[in-house]
């Protein structure tokens, strides 16, 4: 019982800075991150994954081995948390690992990096809800923010991550997880993040989750944003950062308190979930799910080198100056392309999204994964969205036009993420404002759609060819049915020789 603790306990630790040419092992391993053990979907063996590192303009050549066993599992599909201009993939025999047959599939993903914080995940099912998913760092030798901090390194990289005590896939629609993860670890397991009096911390904020949205704040500190998911922005003091999956933030903190230990607090919820994390105090309370803060639940440790061990004392001080997406400012700005007036791009679309019969829907289409990928569709002779499958889901744009899309907020399970492969987008209007913003808009690539009366609208260029995917960053929302094509998948493989497979 002790060698198996001490092994999960092991898995669940944050990873070495690996990268940007490197390995990753897709592999089934038993951890037990909030100290109940069950078979996790991992990258290296590790939960969050190991993070992948790079310096801007490097290549990244990342070769993902399929190695997992449990036959639940299907053949993984890593994507970073943006699709990067000029990135491609090569793949190798792409079967199902669970055919009897089974031999490991490589793929081959290459991309040019481009400085900020960014993640990875598997993009099949809700997959990476069970491990398999971790950060990336594209460091910039001369980032215009460097005078502001001392440290910025693989240890103030912070994942926030919900964790299940079973398959996702198998606990229903939008299933209410157990905890809440940082960097890995719950309570049970002392997760430590460890400063030293006097310096100054770059920590890359990653939400990593598959569903709550936290909202993070450190008492008696001001934290400094500095970069929002991969956009450098003007330097913008806040208390308190509502985070919501998918999304990332740079901020400085300078620890400037008396050495002591101080409470990382942190739980899950359904729709709505609320994580804090105060210094002193930092502490996260759901409004479902196990609440508060008893016994060091939902909390971890934000240790001033040279502090006893032991439990903080200290209590909890409530946020005065909460983010406001609105208030953010690109470092450099750019107005906002197109007529500075609400309909104004080039193409002008607004997508309504409701619930109804158990589905979600946008503009009354249910997406359900097509058995041929859209851009096969398009090499096969498909030219108009009328041709292409799923049907009602697939919108063609012109090429270097200006496209707005306008998402009014209040469905079922509001606030919902939405994510945009391949492009970043200014957000003329955000959630909780209605202001249209054409001069100094942030820039980024995942935005809430907020509550009912919002109307969050976004615009974006379409410089960069291809399908791209605009989904809800809530996995256990965004995920579809497995197509019934892949029954037939097994059977095929297993029927090919060995020269057809080529050399393993």
């Amino acid at each position: 019982m002790l060698s198996s603790a001490l092994l999960s306990f092991a898995l669940a630790l944050p990873a070495l800075a690996i990268g940007p040419n490197t390995d990753l092992n897709l592999v089934n391993a038993a951890v037990a991150p909030d100290g109940f053990s069950r078979s996790a979907v991992t990258a290296n063996g590790v939960i969050p994954g190991p993070l992948l590192t790079a310096n801007v303009g490097d290549d990244f050549n990342i070769n993902v081995v399929n190695g997992l066993t449990d036959n639940n599992d299907p053949l993984a599909r890593i994507l970073p948390g943006r699709q990067f201009v000029g990135g491609w993939s090569r793949v190798r025999h792409p079967m199902p690992h669970r055919c009897e047959r089974f031999v490991p599939i490589l793929v081959l993903h290459r991309w040019t990096g481009e400085p900020g914080t960014y993640w990875y995940h598997s993009h099949l099912s809700t997959q990476y809800c069970d491990g398999l998913r971790g950060a990336m760092v594209v460091y910039d030798p001369n980032d215009p923010h460097a005078d502001l901090y001392d440290v910025d390194d693989e240890l103030t990289v912070i994942t926030l991550a919900d964790w299940y005590h079973a398959p996702v896939h198998t606990l229903g629609a939008v299933p209410t997880s157990v905890a809440t993860l940082i960097n890995g670890l719950g309570r049970s397991l002392g997760a430590n993040i460890s400063v030293t009096q006097g310096r100054r911390y770059r920590f890359r904020l990653v939400s990593v989750s598959c569903d709550p949205n936290y909202r993070f704040s450190i008492d008696s500190h001001t934290m400094t944003i500095i970069e929002v998911d991969g956009v450098n922005h003007a330097e913008h003091n806040v208390d308190e950062i509502q985070i919501f999956a998918g999304q990332r933030y740079s901020f400085v903190l300078n620890a400037n308190q008396d050495i002591n230990n101080y409470w990382l607090c942190s739980h899950l919820l359904l729709a709505l979930h609320r994580l804090t994390i105060h210094l002193p105090q930092v502490r996260a309370n759901p409004n479902v799910g196990t609440t508060g803060f008893a016994n060091g639940i939902n909390s971890a440790i934000l240790r001033y080198v040279g502090a006893p061990a032991g439990d903080p004392t200290t209590p909890v001080v409530g946020a005065t100056n909460s983010l406001r997406e609105a208030d953010l400012t690109p470092l450099v700005t750019r107005l906002v392309p197109s007529l500075a007036q609400q309909g104004g791009a080039d193409v002008n679309l607004n997508l309504a999204i409701a619930f109804a019969g158990g589905a979600f829907t946008v503009n009354g289409a249910h997406y359900a994964s097509p058995t041929v990928p859209v851009l096969l569709q398009i090499l096969s002779g498909a030219h108009t969205a009328a041709e292409l499958l799923p049907a009602g889901s697939v919108y063609t744009l012109p090429p270097n036009a200006v496209v707005e899309l306008s998402i009014p907020g209040g469905t079922v399970g509001s606030p919902h993420p939405i994510h945009l492969h391949g492009h970043n987008f200014w957000v003329v209007r955000s959630a909780g404002s209605t202001v249209y913003n054409y001069q100094t808009a942030p820039i980024r690539d995942v935005v809430s759609v907020g509550a009912a009366g919002d109307n969050v609208t976004i615009r974006f260029e379409t410089d960069n060819a291809g399908p791209w995917f605009l989904h809800c960053g809530a996995d256990t929302i965004a995920n579809s049915v497995q197509p019934d094509a892949w029954d037939t998948l097994c059977p095929r493989y297993n029927s090919l020789t060995p020269d057809q497979l080529g050399a393993q």
